[in-house]
């Protein structure tokens, strides 16, 4: 049985999933860039808990990274258009069906990345907080 960390990692990827660019979780950058996009989840850090007695609970607040990448002429308006539908995505359900208390992204700080001999490309992480608790911090 997966931990909460990985059920609640695994349901922000499939909700990634549904968008129009590919999405993919862990892996390197691709080559290519598919034309509606790419979006790649970084598992992140949960860092320290806050911790509660009784009965004994780990609060996290885990940063999850999500890095988007357009490539094209009109890369600036891609760009837009993908971060907007992360950010539609996640309002529509900011507990991803109960599995957290609290979802919720950071702005990101887009740049451009030449590419020899191909058109640039523009990336940003948009970090994503992800509210959770846990009755153990392995579990």
């Amino acid at each position: 049985m997966p931990t909460p960390r990985e059920t609640i990692l695994a349901a922000l990827h499939a909700r990634l999933s549904v968008l129009p660019a590919t999405a993919l979780r862990g892996e390197v950058l691709p080559e290519r860039v598919p034309a509606e996009g790419l979006l790649i989840l970084r598992d992140g850090e949960p860092g320290e808990p806050e911790v509660t007695l009784s009965p004994l609970h780990y609060h996290y607040q885990h940063r999850a990274e999500i890095e988007a990448v357009v490539q094209g002429a009109d890369r600036d308006a891609a760009f837009d258009t993908l971060t907007a539908s992360v950010g539609s995505m996640l309002a529509a359900d900011r507990t991803l069906g109960g599995l957290c208390d609290w979802v919720e992204a950071k702005a990101p700080r887009p740049v451009d990345l030449p590419v020899e001999g191909a058109a640039s490309l523009k990336a940003a992480v948009i970090p994503v907080v992800l509210h959770y608790s846990t009755a153990d911090p392995l579990a």
